[in-house]
């Protein structure tokens, strides 16, 4: 049988779309019937489904407001944004998020006289609260993450295929390089969150364990290899359970390929090269196990790349550079959008990066759009000079009601002027060569710098208040000039560092 085509627009591709379902801790209903209620929910209540979206209208149906927080449309592997109802095979996947501090440490299981232990790794039982959301968050231009479980699903496909490793082989390892800052072990947590839930139909239980590879070189002569071995047991001792899923983090692996091409050169004991053998070998024997996935992480490039034996074994070699100016666009975008979710910046409906370069495209560059004021047209506080006509409403940022007291060409004319604004804010932020996780700082250093805290000597409102009565937000494009003087500021002080360090 052919396989089918699958043509952006032809009427006849059927397009698998993932919707999650988070169940609150107390339901009591069972996921089969929570399923099922939900997948005939969307296929009678809609008739196309934009991706990723939050789906509304399942509190009307009495089990699934009993049952469900949150309904979301994910992703599918169709670019469009959105798709016909009669196009879209629904993959629906309930999973309940564990609450509780589910951490345990792993240490290397010896009795010394001086009572010291080394902390080998960290297991974490999964889906979690805390990395409720993660996924989301991480944002790259190169569509790393949609590479990542395409991969994994094919792994999961040969093995159910019973593929002969012999003839068709891989290794269940990939290794994530690039700068600091930029998102590398937070996207192996979220792969791992990912995947407790895509794949809890196949195993009901997933584990994470960490491992930081500094850990597994112990002061005490001899002891590291012991140490990688007892650890890896406790690693086979989990994948022994075919319902338990394992992914193995191996954070700064660096530390381990340097010291084996130290050992091998004669500056690094000997000690140095057979840990590293032993995690090899042991790697090697994972390999054949279908519930585990080893995940590893490196800063330094020319340390990875001189362990030629490391780097063999994964299937997946994947750069993960600082953003390019549309993903930091999208990461600003997101915490704009969370300040106004929270009320803390006056309602706006930030523009998507589409609509940003569509504005940009179109914008009469004469009329001067800047947010870049004199200094001082900046008063700190900015609370003490707010524009007369804020909109202080503090509704979620995605929201299609209108606001009241402004007009649609009023609300399109700040949407525009915000989204160029925010467009130039990237640019600079780009130049700088700022990290996602910088870039998530800026709205804190943004608030402690120049903000100023006259905007919490108000009260805050109750939720359900009406526009008029909510008074301690903040305009939207203070907020972009403040964040734009710390980036300036940043740039200044690592200016200085670089030159103290000359």
């Amino acid at each position: 049988m052919a396989s089918p085509s699958y043509t952006l627009g032809t009427p006849s591709t059927i397009w698998p779309v993932h919707i999650e379902v988070r169940v609150s801790q107390d339901a009591t209903a069972r996921f089969d019937t929570i399923r099922n209620t939900v997948h005939q929910y969307i296929i009678s209540s809609f008739s196309h489904i934009y991706l990723p979206s939050s789906l509304q209208g399942w509190e009307e149906i009495p089990l699934l407001a009993t049952s469900v927080e949150r309904i979301m449309a994910s992703e599918s592997p169709c670019q469009l944004a959105s798709l016909p109802i009669e196009q879209i095979s629904l993959q629906i996947h309930v999973y309940q998020p564990i609450e509780s501090d589910a951490f345990e440490e792993l240490t290397d299981g010896s009795n010394r006289n001086d009572g010291e232990e080394v902390m080998a790794a960290s297991v974490c039982e999964l889906p979690s609260i805390g990395w409720e959301g993660l996924w989301e968050s991480l944002i790259y231009s190169d569509d790393i993450k949609a590479k990542l479980l395409d991969y994994i699903y094919a792994t999961v496909v040969f093995s159910d295929a019973e593929v002969d490793f012999n003839v068709v082989s891989w290794n269940r390892v990939v290794l994530l390089h690039g700068p600091p800052g930029t998102g590398k072990t937070s996207l192996c947590r979220a792969l791992a969150q990912k995947l407790s839930i895509r794949l809890a139909d196949r195993y009901p239980h997933s584990k994470l364990l960490e491992i930081n590879s500094h850990s597994l070189f112990s002061r005490w002569f001899s002891e590291s290899g012991k140490l990688v071995q007892r650890l890896f047991s406790t690693v086979t001792d989990m994948v022994e359970d075919e319902d338990t899923f394992v992914v193995v983090l191996i954070d700064e692996v660096e530390s381990l390929t340097s010291a084996r091409a130290g050992a091998m050169s004669g500056t690094e004991p000997s000690d140095a090269l057979r840990v590293v053998n032993a995690l090899l070998t042991q790697l090697d024997k994972l390999k054949h196990r279908k519930n585990v996935l080893v995940m590893s992480t490196s800063n330094l490039a020319k340390a990875i790349a001189a362990d030629t034996a490391f780097v063999d074994r994964a299937d997946i070699i994947q750069y993960v550079d600082l953003p390019s100016r549309d993903a930091i666009y999208a990461i600003l975008r997101s915490c704009v959008s969370e300040l106004v979710t929270k009320g803390i910046v006056t309602h706006i409906d930030v523009p998507s990066l589409a609509q940003a370069q569509l504005y940009e495209r179109t914008a009469d560059l004469s009329s001067g759009i800047s947010i870049a004021p004199p200094a001082s047209s900046l008063p700190i506080p900015f609370s003490q000079n707010l524009p007369p006509d804020i909109n202080n409403h503090t509704e979620s940022t995605f929201s299609s009601q209108p606001h009241i007291d402004s007009s649609d060409a009023e609300n399109r004319r700040k949407a525009k002027n915000v989204a160029i604004s925010l467009l130039s804010l990237a640019e600079k932020c780009r130049a700088q060569g700022m990290s996602g996780r910088s870039l998530r700082r800026l709205p804190v250093l943004a608030h402690a710098r120049y903000i100023g805290s006259m905007t919490l000597a108000k009260p805050r409102q109750p939720r359900g208040i009406n526009d008029e009565a909510c008074t301690s937000a903040t305009d939207v494009m203070l907020w972009l000039q403040a964040m734009e003087k710390v980036v300036d500021a940043q740039a200044i002080e690592r200016g200085r560092l670089q030159h103290a360090m000359s």
